[in-house]
């Protein structure tokens, strides 16, 4: 990626923006309204919501405000664990839809794998993607085995995984295998919620390159070619959150932050979680 608007090219053909807005935990209204509002204003393309973040009638009011035309804004959205199944998840598929107000989605997630009904979740998500309401679909949070599973039966292979990445949760062994298997990683909390501001080495690359903690981290994940959608309610923090394009990390320094690795989430593990 070399400026915002570059984009990823799934394994479906689509062309996805590497860089976007997340807006878990933004409240419904102005609050989520006026941060995507901002985000286009300022360049971001991809946004990404889900239902469990109850806030799809802001993304899309702003969305349809923007005055930028819809096929220019790539809109995610994910089926939460309480509506997944067959029927459900296409009951779910409309409600998202109706609630953002848009015609079609592009891109829709299974939000995360639930024992025993993920497949059939996932089985709804070709039927929408063939009924041509979806661009594409994927997963989020699956690890290796999960894919695995996924990937014996499924007519559509997922074109995305996302992910809790950052530099101390690497997920090396799934970032190979979906590279492997032409699945685009995708991460969420990129910045781990500022628990990694405080590593030396980054304290120490954001003073060589003039660069926010924030920003030195969101370029390791650029060069990584992770699509990346780091969350903000601030409109300087917005800007500041996509102002990488102007400096690179060399190959030495993205493999010194790759050894901060722990294995450590902030969120739910999956194997756990579900």
């Amino acid at each position: 990626m070399t400026n915002l608007q570059d984009t990823v090219t799934l394994n479906n053909g689509v062309k996805m923006p590497g860089f976007g807005l997340g807006v878990y935990k933004m409240e419904d209204g102005q609050s989520v309204v006026q941060s995507v509002k901002a985000a286009l204003k300022h360049g971001y393309r991809l946004i990404d919501t889900a239902s469990y973040y109850h806030n799809e009638e802001g993304v899309g009011q702003a969305v349809r405000e923007s005055g930028i035309p819809r096929e220019e804004i790539f809109v995610t959205s994910k089926v939460w664990n309480d509506q997944q199944g067959y029927d459900n998840t296409l009951k779910a598929f409309e409600d998202s839809l109706e609630k953002l107000g848009l015609d079609y989605l592009d891109l829709y997630l299974v939000h995360w794998p639930v024992t025993g009904k993920f497949k059939d979740t996932y089985r709804a998500l070709e039927k929408i993607y063939e009924e041509g309401k979806v661009r594409a679909i994927g997963v989020s949070n699956f690890q290796v085995h999960h894919l695995e599973d996924l990937l014996k039966d499924c007519k559509v292979k997922p074109v995305i995984n996302q992910v809790e990445y950052h530099p101390h949760l690497t997920q090396e062994e799934l970032k190979v295998y979906c590279e492997k298997e032409n699945i685009q990683l995708e991460a969420w909390a990129p910045l781990k919620r500022g628990g990694v501001f405080d590593e030396p080495i980054i304290q120490e690359l954001s003073e060589k390159y003039r660069k926010t903690p924030a920003q030195v981290i969101l370029r390791w994940d650029v060069q990584h070619n992770v699509v990346t959608i780091p969350k903000s309610v601030k409109e300087q923090r917005i800007i500041e959150n996509a102002d990488i394009f102007d400096f690179s990390l060399t190959k030495e320094e993205v493999k010194q932050i790759d050894s901060l690795n722990r294995n450590e989430r902030s969120g739910p593990d999956p194997d756990t979680f579900v």
